[in-house]
């Protein structure tokens, strides 16, 4: 089957800065591919440039087979769904998801029957004379995106939708988003900092990091196989700290000696070593682990439903969620535990 969209060796620069640097992918129809790194990585440059706001500086654009770099953005098969909604304040909602359709000179009757049946794909019915300010922020963006699924392009483009709202809508939206792909199976880019959209999201998540594509795989793998140090590090949280090994010793940054075991030793030289929080054994737990690591306890953290502590040992910093309050006080010594599952080790 034809891919939906299609980049080949793209290339931004913007005189001596490379924003993005050669990427290259295929998005099959259906999918949902979200493009997630730090800020300044070339994302949402990348998602510009396949809607038309950006030109490239080499490299090629095809949407559904034919080459769409060198079209404006009305004559591209996308819609562009803003951070910001986008919407026409002025404009009532059917007037809104109209828009496109008339630009597209769609029949009235089909126009019609289209706002009807997206207002009710994403639960707007009844509110089609409503103006975007009687909506609430939620509203606006359901709005937006009804908008653009009326169209029936080949490729939705999504520019952070969700980052200007606050946390519980944010959820809200996200599942709704999620629901909506597995109903129409629409072909989609995502463009997003939160890794929690990303993962929730997404079929399959590209890296991105200095113009480039780190790693492109399924969230699962994308999480618990990275590919790469930056990967790991970025997706996800852990704690990472450097150790030397010399002999049958571990020592930290400094050359301090670390009460450290290791079910399976580590060659000799520096290593770093990161754990995620979640996949810590602390106090009577830590038994359950293979690898064991005694620190001091820092601080600590509610988070509602578990109790983030901080660890320290040196030059050691750990972090490490329990679902219950030990008693451990600042101070006092403890004992971590983990499986080698939850370990990475880079050289």
């Amino acid at each position: 089957m034809m891919p939906a969209l299609e980049l080949d060796r793209l290339h931004r620069r913007y005189g001596p800065v490379v924003a993005v640097d050669g990427i290259s992918l295929s998005l099959g129809k259906g999918e949902f591919l979200t493009l997630l790194g730090p800020s300044g990585s070339g994302k949402t440059t990348t998602l510009r440039m396949v809607g038309g706001f950006e030109a490239p500086t080499d490299g090629e654009i095809r949407i559904n087979g034919k080459r769409a770099d060198r079209l404006p953005p009305y004559l591209r098969d996308t819609a562009t769904i803003f951070q910001s909604g986008a919407l026409f304040p002025h404009k009532t909602v059917a007037e809104n998801v109209a828009f496109g359709l008339r630009m597209r000179r769609i029949p009235r009757h089909e126009i019609d029957r289209r706002i009807i049946e997206t207002l009710d794909i994403v639960r707007l019915r009844g509110m089609e004379e409503r103006y975007p300010e009687q909506l609430s922020g939620g509203q606006r963006q359901r709005v937006a995106l009804a908008r653009s699924l009326a169209v029936r392009s080949a490729v939705l483009l999504f520019d952070e939708p969700l980052s200007a709202l606050d946390l519980t809508l944010r959820l809200q939206l996200r599942a709704e988003i999620r629901r909506l792909h597995q109903q129409i199976g629409f072909s989609a880019i995502y463009v997003t900092h939160d890794q929690g959209e990303a993962m929730a999201l997404s079929d399959r998540v590209a890296v991105m990091n200095g113009g480039r594509i780190e790693q492109i795989a399924s969230p699962d793998n994308i999480y618990n196989a990275a590919s790469s140090e930056f990967v790991h590090g970025f997706v996800g949280e852990s704690s990472c700290f450097q150790i030397t090994v010399t002999g049958d010793d571990y020592r930290d940054a400094d050359g301090a000696s670390l009460n450290l075991v290791l079910a399976n030793r580590l060659p000799p030289g520096r290593h770093r070593l990161y754990l995620r929080p979640t996949q810590l054994h602390l106090g009577q737990d830590a038994a359950a682990g293979s690898n064991h690591l005694k620190l001091r306890v820092e601080t600590l953290e509610f988070l509602g439903d578990s109790w983030r502590y901080h660890l320290v040992a040196g030059q050691v910093s750990l972090v490490c969620d329990h679902r219950a309050n030990l008693s451990l006080q600042p101070g006092a010594e403890v004992t971590v535990g983990w499986e080698d599952s939850a370990m990475r080790v880079f050289t």
